[in-house]
């Protein structure tokens, strides 16, 4: 990164925002601020956004992050995450950079681009795969996602979990009939495209169909490797965009950040960005099983049993 001339930067543990990724928060106080409820950062999105709205034109920064979510064979509640951004990107030039990333790191681990993962060959060499997180659906289980509502598509994930699914908008069920139908599928690397906006609200929405945004994630071996999009600049939209999203949990509300609002009103660049879980990289190039395989002290080495 920093021969392509990147700044590495610091960003807080610590925050008074929940805010930069979708997942559970872990919480905890400041005795010292009369202790007032802060969160441990799930990922530093705000802050490297901020940094570039300061005009540092390209930062990274590479932090451990904390999701209060599951435990299991690809999840840990304290990760490693590598987090970039890049003025006047988009997601497309973010794809490119990735991709040459990915090839290059796993020469540099292995030796060449192709490597054993559990017995299968994975291929990491340029260009990787695309398709669209609505055209998944299609291929993989003949479900025409793009123009069933919430209600049918509801209806389509419950044939494929043990559970039935909540009430679910047409924005939040496709992410979940993708998951429940077409990761699994992703062995080769492959970059999912085109999120809905229901999940999608730091992104820039897509021209031609306002419920899409300008998305990617990364799959390798059936798990997301990385998260990406063209960053949305409007702090007008990105308001609108974070009262729908404000959540009630445990019947605490967590704050918007309105400084990330006011930062944007400054005015920020055309953006790309890009986050890359670090633990499952190391899991994946060495042909690991699981994360405790690859982290000394990890949480699912005392997981329950059926976590």
């Amino acid at each position: 990164m920093e021969g392509e001339g990147f700044l590495e930067v610091s960003t807080p543990t610590i925050t008074r925002q929940d805010g930069g990724a979708e997942a559970r928060p872990f919480t905890t106080s400041v005795w010292a601020m009369d202790h007032q409820k802060q969160f441990l950062c799930i990922y530093p999105e705000l802050h490297l956004k901020g940094l570039v709205v300061a005009n540092f034109e390209k930062v990274f920064t590479i932090c451990q992050n904390f999701c209060n979510e599951g435990i299991d064979r690809s999840h840990n509640p304290e990760i490693i995450r590598m987090g970039w951004y890049e003025t006047f990107t988009n997601y497309e030039d973010q794809m490119r950079c990735f991709a040459e990333l990915l090839a290059g790191v796993c020469v540099e681990a292995c030796g060449l681009t192709s490597v054993d993962y559990q017995g299968k060959e994975i291929d990491y060499s340029i260009p990787s795969r695309r398709m669209s997180m609505l055209a998944a659906p299609r291929q993989y289980a003949g479900v025409d996602a793009e123009t069933m509502s919430g209600e049918e598509l509801q209806q389509e994930i419950g044939r494929h979990t043990a559970e039935p699914p909540e009430l679910l908008s047409w924005g939040l069920a496709v992410p979940q009939l993708f998951e429940a139908t077409c990761e699994k599928h992703l062995v080769q690397p492959t970059f999912v495209l085109d999120h809905p906006l229901g999940i999608s609200p730091l992104a820039r929405a897509r021209r031609g169909d306002a419920r899409l945004t300008k998305r990617f994630e990364v799959y390798v071996c059936g798990m997301e490797l990385a998260n990406a999009y063209s960053k949305l600049t409007d702090p007008l939209e990105q308001l609108d965009r974070f009262l729908p999203q404000r959540r009630v949990q445990e019947e605490e509300a967590y704050p918007l950040d309105m400084d990330f609002v006011r930062a944007l009103g400054c005015g920020m660049p055309p953006t790309g960005g890009v986050g890359l879980g670090i633990d499952r990289l190391v899991m994946l190039l060495p042909g690991a099983a699981s994360i405790p395989d690859v982290i000394p002290f990890s949480h699912g080495q005392g997981a329950p049993a059926g976590h």
